[in-house]
């Protein structure tokens, strides 16, 4: 049984009657007009389709490839923006911290905190983005098996917060490579939290373009579909309205104007699923 993560009456994590939860917005926090315009238009996608929604952006990307890479405005910059956006499209927010130290500050703007891949052993980060009380959504790491999740999530629940999310992202396949091992999906639930599939990170060649991640984003709505049809409670999805100009991750970011058609697709099967019962040996 999945136990429901409850952000606000509209999104609840692990509601097998409402459709998937949609993480989405583009990889890092870029030109203030930039992050407003990919907010409202993905909103007005997923009040059509009836989508529940959560804004995403990166106010530091503190794990960039290269020194020279961008890393986005910073915590206090960041958690500006992010605060408009909750303002203006009356939407809920998620980002990542990098340092224990963030954790507080963070948690006063954001809905849910993130914890990046890299950094989903580091049990400083984890228990303190975990005494904040937020929702808090772990990447697994690429290095980590499905089942080495249990232990990440020991650490939490050691401070007593079981509003957990986590997220499957792929694992390291040789060099510059990821693959998805969709069994991962059934086996991480089998920690009793709800489940989200990052389908654009699954598309990464990390460092695959020497100074910076490479990627191959015509592979996206394959690996959405399929993480779908296995049974998940949440989407994560980097869009940008023009991925060839995006700051961070455009080589596998979804372009705003494919998502609407996308998403689509997603509902059809997340719709097919929830109708089947689950087959159990």
């Amino acid at each position: 049984m999945i136990k429901q993560v409850k952000l606000n009456d509209d999104i609840i994590f692990g509601d097998q009657e409402k459709p998937f939860v949609l993480l989405a917005g583009p990889c890092a926090i870029e030109e203030e007009d930039r992050v407003l315009r990919i907010a409202e238009g993905i909103k007005k996608i997923t009040d059509k389709l009836g989508i529940p929604y959560v804004f995403k952006a990166s106010f530091d990307k503190a794990n960039r490839s290269s020194i020279e890479s961008y890393r986005g405005p910073g915590l206090e910059e960041g958690l500006r923006i992010l605060e408009r956006v909750k303002k203006e499209f009356e939407l809920p927010v998620i980002s990542d911290i990098h340092l224990p130290e963030q954790a507080a500050v963070a948690a006063e703007v954001l809905d849910i905190m993130q914890i990046p891949a890299f950094l989903s052993r580091q049990t400083d980060m984890l228990t303190a983005a975990g005494k904040t009380g937020s929702i808090i959504n772990v990447k697994k790491g690429q290095f980590l098996a499905p089942w080495d999740i249990d232990q990440v999530v020991e650490k939490i629940e050691s401070t007593g917060n079981q509003r957990i999310l986590l997220t499957e992202r792929g694992v390291s396949f040789g060099y510059n490579n990821l693959v998805v091992d969709m069994r991962s999906l059934p086996r991480m639930r089998k920690t009793g939290y709800p489940i989200v599939f990052d389908s654009t990170h699954a598309v990464q060649l990390p460092g695959g373009a020497g100074d910076s991640s490479d990627g191959e984003k015509e592979y996206v709505p394959y690996l959405m579909r399929a993480a779908l049809a296995v049974g998940i409670d949440s989407l994560f999805m980097e869009v940008h309205d023009n991925p060839a100009v995006a700051k961070s991750d455009g080589a596998n970011m979804i372009p705003l104007a494919k998502l609407e058609e996308i998403l689509k697709q997603g509902l059809a099967i997340d719709n097919a699923v929830k109708d089947c019962d689950e087959i159990n040996y």
